[in-house]
């Protein structure tokens, strides 16, 4: 399995850390089902909703 770098504001990453304790799994495995349901959402929808969620993920790891 590849890994990556990936930068993120502390408390957005605090918050995934909480989240990933709670439901007692990995931030790996937190992050990868996140990204697995925004692919699997973003193939079912226009590209310009598409494009809309995306700019607003990025808001939230602002």
């Amino acid at each position: 399995m590849a890994r990556i770098l990936v930068s993120m504001p502390d408390k957005f990453l605090e918050s995934i850390d909480k989240l990933a304790n709670i439901e007692q799994r990995t931030r790996s495995e937190l992050v990868r089902e996140a990204l697995r349901t925004y692919i699997k959402r973003s193939n079912a929808v226009k590209p310009q909703q598409a494009s809309d969620n995306a700019k607003i993920l990025e808001s939230l790891l602002d």
